[in-house]
């Protein structure tokens, strides 16, 4: 083990002891652990290793006063769905609640780089399943989800106070000031005006919350960029940590729009087609999503450009995704140009 000068750990050397202490708490055996490169952007994956058996490490970043709870929403959504027989989820092994680790079973498989005509059903009947747990007694006790949008007026909320703090971000970041202000900012005032029409047209109010009983659970953050593929083709799913109460017009806007993961204009149709089969129940469901996809969209371009805010950057930083702010910085700008650029068509298709 290397040092620094002082006999001091390295923060990466520090945060290995504390996971490998971490781990041979919760597996209560001798383990080797080692970091997973792979995992998530905002939280800590570590590979766990003892007596033949894998495990997986997940490492959730200190809870501030206020904050959302992940550690407690992931395992409760976890162990909810054991509690139903979903298995294409990892199973909570132990949890750590004092230090912020979760012992999950480790599931082998890589990412998804291409989603098939398959995944789509996949994930559509995996939704489904969930969807089905709305009625169950545990259900009640689960929180909303991470940004809820239970309404029009809380999506535009929401998107103005990302835009408001991109604004104070910016600074003498020319290039991002004239995109927000030139680009950014008439396309949310059309997008506005036009999911009021639609909405109106339809006589739906959109301010409106959304009653309990048009909402479902969903996994926020859902989609293929979350998923991993096992050996035999079939596909796993994972992170849970803003599981919770929701329209499921969020958890679809979020899959058709997703920038991590494409898919392509049959794809977004086929699974357009299975949300408004599985959540139809709902007769304002596809009046709400064709007037809120475009919001959606206009959200995703904003979050794309969170790199710029310094406390989002920190985030990357902690789960080891980090590398040059620049450069960083210029990628996303460009990426949340093309994706503005794109959105008539991604909506349309």
């Amino acid at each position: 083990m290397s040092f620094r000068e002082g006999g001091r750990l390295s923060a990466r050397e520090e945060g290995l002891a504390q996971a490998e202490e971490a781990a041979r708490r919760l597996v209560g055996e001798a383990v080797e652990v080692a970091r997973f490169e792979g995992g998530g952007r905002n939280s800590r994956i570590w590979c766990v290793r003892s007596d033949g058996r894998a495990f997986a490490l997940k490492q959730y970043p200190s809870r501030r006063v206020g904050q959302r709870d992940r550690l407690a929403t992931e395992v409760g959504a976890l162990r909810l769905m054991e509690r139903h027989h979903i298995d294409a989820v990892p199973r909570v092994l132990g949890v750590d609640s004092e230090r912020g680790y979760a012992l999950l079973s480790w599931i082998a498989g890589s990412d998804v780089t291409e989603v098939r005509d398959a995944d789509i059903d996949a994930a559509a009947a995996f939704l489904g399943a969930i969807h089905a747990l709305r009625a169950s007694p545990w259900a009640v006790g689960q929180p909303l989800a991470a940004e809820a949008c239970l309404s029009g007026a809380e999506i535009q909320s929401q998107i103005e106070r990302r835009l408001s703090r991109l604004r104070e971000a910016a600074g003498e970041e020319i290039e991002l000031v004239d995109f927000l202000e030139r680009s950014f900012a008439p396309s949310l005032a059309e997008t506005i005006d036009g999911a009021h029409g639609g909405l109106a047209a339809a006589g739906l109010d959109f301010a409106a919350e959304l009653p309990q009983e048009w909402r479902s659970l969903v996994p926020s953050d859902f989609g293929f960029h979350n998923a991993l593929r096992r050996s035999d083709g079939t596909l796993a799913f994972v992170d849970f940590e803003y599981f919770g109460w929701d329209d499921p017009v969020k958890l679809t806007a979020d899959v058709l729009l997703h920038p991590g993961r494409t898919l392509s204009p049959r794809q977004r149709r086929q699974f357009r087609a299975a949300a408004t089969q599985l959540y139809g129940a709902d007769p304002a469901f596809a009046v709400r999503l064709s007037a809120f996809l475009p919001l959606f969209g206009l959200r995703w371009v904003l979050i794309l450009l969170n790199e710029f805010v310094p406390e989002r950057w920190q985030q990357r930083v902690y789960a080891g995704d980090g590398g040059s702010w620049t450069a960083v910085k210029s990628r996303q700008l460009a990426a949340a140009r093309d994706f503005l650029r794109s959105l008539p068509q991604k909506v349309e298709s």
